[in-house]
Order: structure tokens, then sequence, then C-alpha cells
């Protein structure tokens, strides 16, 4: 039982940044992974960045070397540090976490629009 809470959306210039932030409450003990998916409306949900309990990371390419996804234990969050960002990058922002026996949690969503 996890419940995840996204903060940090808005809108930003292209090129711009922002740093998404999910705080987790809850039975922290039992998340493994957690990431960051994205959505625009019309489009399937897609991921952007994982990260595992051991700290190792992934990235969708689309977003490689422009996203950075950490996590910080003591605090119960998980953060996305979004640089360079384009139009394309426009979506609803969710942030996930599976349990060690594969039960998944979802966030509600945090709106990111990048436009001039």
């Amino acid at each position: 039982q996890v419940q995840l809470v996204e903060s940090g959306g808005g809108l930003v210039q292209p090129g711009g940044s922002l740093r998404l932030s999910c705080a987790a409450s809850g039975s922290i003990f039992s998340i493994n992974t957690m990431g960051w998916y994205r959505q625009d409306p019309g489009k399937q949900r897609e991921l952007a960045a994982i990260i595992t309990s051991g700290g190792i990371t992934n990235y969708a390419d689309s977003v490689k070397r422009r996203f950075t996804i950490s996590r910080d234990n003591a605090k119960n969050t998980v953060y996305l540090q979004m640089n360079r960002l384009k139009p394309e990058d426009t979506a609803v922002y969710y942030c996930h976490a599976m349990s060690r026996r594969s039960v998944s949690y979802w966030g509600q969503g945090t709106q990111v629009t990048v436009s001039s």
C-alpha cells in the first residue's frame, strides 16, 4: 500500500528546465523500481525513466541525456530533472512504483507544458 504524489509541473519555454518530485508514503520498504511515465492526449502512456532500488537507471531514447531520474531514500522521494525541454515533452507526467511483489502504484500526474 503506497501513495504517490507528484509536484513540480508547470509551463516552461523550450530549452528550459523543470524538476518533478514524487513523494511516496505508506509501505516504502516494499518499493523496488520507480519510474516516470508520460502521456499526452491522443497518445499512449510511455516510459520516460526508471530507477531501481539499487540506483540503476534507464531512459527512453527520446529523453536520454536530457532527463535525470534520482531518488532520495531518506525523504522517500523520487525526482525527474528535465533539461533542454522540447515542445514534444509536453504531457502529463505520472510517478510509478512497483513493489517487490510486482504490485503497481500510480500518482495522479502533474502537467508539464513546453511552449513559447
